[in-house]
């Protein structure tokens, strides 16, 4: 009998050789590292701080052996989002994203059993995002792209990202939104709510966007999923169909309630609650629900196989989420002999 290849879906990476190719381009904001150590360093990119910078993003054999001990068969890699740069000039943006998506493309050539790719876009120029995401998938093999939340202030319904939403639909692109300049921020300073609220809100305004501005009623098939459980999005789909009911204000883009286009919507695992990710399963389907780690950041779910693994569900279930949905939606066969052979690099 075989068994289920797990692929986790949500994955970061920026690796040496992408610092030194995007600080050749541009030296004012190429990222850098400092104060490095067996852990880790403080990574900048730009004004951008990131303390500290776990070592896994760039050490590829550690990554390995975390992945071994993790049960992780697969990792999708995402750029980290401090590289978005949405607030650039579009063309260095385009440039410095080409960058990071070929390097992801290099990894996963050397290591086609353990990595996949998903690409990073210049969003706030939707022609250049376009032929990125083109590009990325038809050029170097990868499954799809990772964006943010929103487009320095622009949610995701803007009509001007309607030729993106186009392209994804037509090469079956899996999207992965994740959050980032967080609304609300000057709120949240303290205790570190900037992520334990900050994140989740930002993704949960990037998801009502986008099924209040009628995107998944106009492409049914479009793959977008959800960093950190999809945020509070799930939890207040009553809400969000009772103000649909009661008020104008959502029937403006929608045919539907809102529910509809909610449950054409996919959830990473990462919610840190077994209660909140019986519900999540239960309410939206084991097929809508992936494994994800946001490896290799603290906030992140490093055992997220043996959670699913105990999780109160079907075997059948449990399969799903650990990677025969995931394998479904990225292309991939979902019963491909692992290979996880520990030290391997």
């Amino acid at each position: 009998m075989t068994s289920v290849r797990t692929i986790d879906v949500h994955a970061h990476v920026l690796t040496e050789e992408m610092m030194r190719l995007m600080r050749r381009e541009a030296p004012d904001i190429g990222p850098t590292l400092s104060e490095v150590d067996e852990h880790g360093g403080v990574l900048q990119v730009g004004n951008i701080v990131q303390r500290p910078f776990p070592r896994g993003a760039w050490d590829l054999e550690l990554r390995l052996r975390d992945m071994d001990e993790a049960e992780v068969d697969v990792q999708v890699l995402s750029v980290c989002p401090q590289t978005f740069l949405y607030d650039r000039d579009p063309a260095l943006t385009a440039t410095l994203s080409a960058i990071q998506n070929d390097e992801i493309a290099r990894i996963v050539s050397q290591q086609p059993d353990r990595f996949m790719g998903i690409a990073t876009l210049p969003m706030q120029d939707p022609e250049r995002a376009v032929a990125e995401l083109r590009r990325s998938m038809t050029q170097l093999g990868l499954r799809g792209a990772q964006i943010g939340s929103h487009v320095e202030g622009r949610n995701l319904d803007d009509p001007a990202l309607e030729p993106l939403w186009a392209t994804a639909a037509e090469l079956d692109a899996f999207i992965l939104v994740h959050p980032q300049k967080i609304a609300g921020g000057d709120r949240l300073k303290s205790y570190y709510l900037k992520n334990l609220i900050g994140n989740p809100l930002d993704t949960t305004i990037a998801a009502a966007s986008l099924v209040f501005g009628g995107v998944l009623e106009r492409y049914p098939n479009l793959k977008f999923c959800f960093a950190h459980g999809g945020g509070f999005m799930p939890y207040q789909t009553g809400r969000m169909n009772h103000g649909y009911d009661v008020r104008s204000e959502g029937k403006v883009n929608l045919k539907e309630a809102p529910e509809v286009s909610i449950r054409r919507l996919y959830f990473d695992c990462i919610l840190h609650f077994e209660p909140a990710l019986h519900f999540l399963v239960e309410t939206f389907g084991a097929d809508h629900v992936l494994l994800g780690s946001d490896y290799p950041f603290d906030m992140g779910m490093t055992d997220g196989v043996r959670q699913i693994r105990s999780l109160r569900a079907t075997a059948e279930q449990r399969n799903l989420i650990l990677g025969d949905a995931a394998a479904v939606l990225l292309g991939g066969s979902a019963h491909a002999p692992a290979k996880r052979a520990a030290g391997r690099g």
